[in-house]
C-alpha cells in the first residue's frame, strides 16, 4: 500500500526570520514528514491597506491590519532557494503554496513538483484555470466550499487538462482535501464523512488539512481514506503570530506521524482470513 503522504504545514510560522524558517524545516524532516509547506505571497498582490484582520488573527498576532501584518511574513525569492536547499540537505521534499500565478511558475522553476491551490481560491476560477495549464500535481483544499463549488474547480481543472490535451489522468494529478477553514477547528464541525462523499463523487484521490487541537482527527482521516495529510506545526505554540496557537509543537509532530505509520500497518489486504500469526490458537 502507497503510504500517507504528509505534510508538515509550516505556513507562515516562520514569523519572517530566516533562522527560525530554516529550523523548521529541520524539525519536520526529524518528524519524518514527507513534505514541509510554506506560503509564497506578496501582499500587495493579496489585500488593501486597511483589511481588517480575522478575529483569530488578530487574537493570536495582535495585529488589526492583515496587510501589515501579511507584509512581515513574506518570504524572499533568496529565502525561498535556501529553504529549498536545506530540504535537500535534511531529505524532505519542499512546496509552498502559491497565492498568484507568478509565484506558482517561480515555485516551479526552482523544481517544486506539485501545486497546493488553498480553500481560499477555491472559487477563483481564473486562478485555477492558470494554475491547471502549468501541468502539474495539484492538491485542492475544498474549506468553507459545497459540493457544487468544488465540481466547479474540478470542473475547470479537468476541461483546462482536456483542451491542452494533457495525458495524464485526472486522478494521477489532482487531490481533494477536505478542511474547515476555522483556526482551531472543532471536532463536531470537522465532517469527515464529507472527505467520503468527495471521494465517491469524483472518483479522485482525498485527503484532509486538519486544523482541530491535537492529533487525533488527523489519524482519524487515515483510517477513513486519506491519502495526504497536512498539519500545522510550530517551534512553539506559545509564538506571536496568526497560525501558531492552532499548530502542533515538534515532538507532537513526531507523535502524528509515528501513529499515523501503525494506522498504515493496521491495513492488511482487506481477505477475511487467518492471519499467520493465528495459526496456532486456531489448531488448539
Amino acid at each position: 500500500m502507497k503510504k500517507t503522504y504528509i505534510i508538515a504545514e509550516a505556513g507562515v510560522n516562520h514569523n519572517g526570520s530566516e533562522d527560525m524558517a530554516l529550523k523548521l524545516v529541520e524539525v519536520a524532516a526529524q518528524a519524518g514528514a514527507d513534505a514541509i509547506k510554506f506560503q509564497t505571497f506578496k501582499a500587495d498582490n493579496l489585500v488593501i491597506k486597511g483589511t481588517a484582520t480575522a478575529d483569530y488573527q488578530k487574537n493570536n498576532s495582535g495585529d488589526d491590519d492583515q496587510y501589515l501584518m501579511l507584509k512581515k511574513l513574506e518570504l524572499s525569492e533568496d529565502l525561498h532557494l535556501k529553504l529549498i536547499k536545506h530540504c535537500k540537505q535534511f531529505n524532505i521534499e519542499f512546496l509552498s503554496t502559491p497565492f498568484d500565478i507568478s509565484s506558482a511558475k517561480m515555485l516551479l522553476d526552482f523544481g517544486m513538483k506539485r501545486i497546493k491551490i488553498p480553500s481560499g481560491e477555491l472559487t477563483n476560477l481564473p486562478l485555477i484555470k492558470k494554475l491547471a495549464e502549468l501541468n502539474c500535481p495539484v492538491m485542492l483544499s475544498t474549506g468553507m466550499a459545497s459540493l457544487d463549488e468544488v465540481n466547479e474547480a474540478v470542473d475547470v481543472i479537468r476541461q483546462t487538462r482536456n483542451k491542452l490535451d494533457f495525458q495524464e489522468p485526472l486522478e494521477q494529478i489532482l487531490t481533494l482535501l477536505h478542511c474547515t477553514s476555522n483556526y482551531p477547528a472543532k471536532t463536531e464541525s470537522v465532517n469527515m464523512k464529507a472527505m467520503q462523499t468527495m471521494a465517491d463523487y469524483f472518483s479522485l484521490p482525498v485527503g484532509y488539512s486538519d486544523h482541530t487541537d491535537g492529533i487525533v482527527i488527523a489519524i482519524a482521516a487515515v483510517a477513513m481514506g486519506a491519502k495526504v495529510i497536512e498539519k500545522h506545526f510550530t517551534l512553539d505554540r506559545e509564538l506571536p503570530g496568526p497560525d501558531h496557537k492552532a499548530s502542533l509543537e515538534p515532538d507532537e509532530l513526531e507523535q502524528m506521524v509515528s501513529d499515523i505509520r501503525k494506522v498504515e500497518n493496521c491495513f492488511g489486504n482487506g481477505q477475511k482470513e487467518p492471519q499467520p500469526d493465528e495459526l496456532p490458537v486456531r489448531n488448539l
